[in-house]
């Protein structure tokens, strides 16, 4: 591995960290924290997920765990509650962005860890890195739905977003003809 496929997964990183706070923007405090799905997924509890798992990943994993207490398994990490702050959630992933790149510049792409909970616990830097990206990127794809059911708006980061438009709401009336069409059959 080159120093440049860590860089390249590194600035992938730091992109798609920067795009999940971005679906934030803009919106209130209930519409952060309310559950959008059955199972309770909410915008700001990813926020505190992702902040819990990228500092278990890159800190436990290379035996330097983050100094500040981490949510208990079990689901904790996965909504917010009235008792915790949006800034302070937000903080915390910022402060474990800190932690995840000193790790990221200080250890080579096939550094050894040790991952408890997988099956096969040896792991690399590079391993566990790609294995982040996938899921936070998994992420990213849960928050666009979430935010895009709240208030309409779309795109990957702050400077991609747009709001519904004449073109939007047409195309969407032509999709919702075209599966009533598709049932009749």
């Amino acid at each position: 591995m080159t120093d440049d496929a860590k860089t390249y997964l590194h600035d992938e990183l730091r992109w798609i960290r920067e795009a999940m706070l971005s679906k934030l923007d803009g919106l209130g405090e209930y519409d952060v924290r309310r559950p959008l799905t059955p199972t309770g997924t909410n915008l700001l509890g990813l926020i505190k997920h992702l902040a819990t798992w990228e500092a278990r990943y890159f800190g436990e994993v290379f035996g330097r765990p983050f100094p500040e207490p981490l949510p208990e398994r079990g689901g904790a990490d996965l909504w917010v509650t009235e008792h915790e702050t949006r800034a302070e959630v937000v903080d915390r992933y910022r402060r474990v962005w800190t932690h995840t790149d000193t790790t990221i510049t200080g250890l080579d792409l096939d550094a050894p860890g040790h991952v408890p909970w997988w099956p096969s616990p040896e792991v690399t830097l590079f391993k566990v890195l790609v294995t982040f990206l996938t899921e936070i990127n998994r992420h990213a794809g849960h928050a666009d739905i979430l935010r895009e059911q709240l208030d309409g708006t779309v795109g990957l980061d702050a400077e991609s977003r747009s709001t519904p438009d004449a073109a939007r709401v047409a195309r969407y009336a032509e999709i919702e003809r075209a599966a009533r069409a598709a049932a009749e059959t």
